[in-house]
């Protein structure tokens, strides 16, 4: 087998896995209200490498989306008929925000900030969190604010 060939059979046994590891957490989220499709699996693994590309980030294993379909499956304002655009949004916020902030912030705060302001202050707009509550935080965090965060 050439290197081309394993090459290409190692990335298709690795989208493979991807998207299994999405699909199984519907096992959890079904509780919710909310599941994954293998297409929107498959859209959402799309979106991930668009959204990596675009800000020059790598991943490894899983990546992000497990902990944060974990994170917010249970929110009062997500349900399955916004259940993937949410969720896209929501990759993309983390990965701006992510990069906002110099990777100061551990992926876990990060999400849990998130959670917490999407459920509170921004009542499930995926706008004011991106564009008024992270903006704000990051710019605190840049500006070398080193405490906890606020709830």
């Amino acid at each position: 087998m050439n290197e081309s060939a394993l090459t290409s059979l190692l990335l298709n046994a690795d989208k493979k896995n991807f998207l299994t590891n999405l699909v199984s957490c519907n096992q959890y989220t079904q509780q919710f209200g909310i599941s994954l499709s293998e297409e929107d699996a498959a859209q959402l693994m799309e979106c991930r490498r668009e959204v990596l590309t675009e800000f020059g980030r790598i991943e490894f294993e899983g990546g992000i989306l497990p902990k944060l379909i974990y994170e917010f499956c249970d929110s009062s304002y997500i349900y399955q008929d916004n259940y993937l655009d949410t969720l896209i949004s929501l990759q993309n916020i983390f990965y701006l925000y992510k990069n906002e902030s110099l990777d100061e912030l551990s992926d876990d705060d990060l999400l849990h900030y998130m959670k917490v302001h999407f459920e509170g202050e921004c009542e499930g707009s995926l706008e004011y969190l991106e564009d008024t509550c992270l903006n704000h935080f990051c710019r605190k965090i840049r500006k070398g604010w080193k405490g906890q965060f606020d709830e």
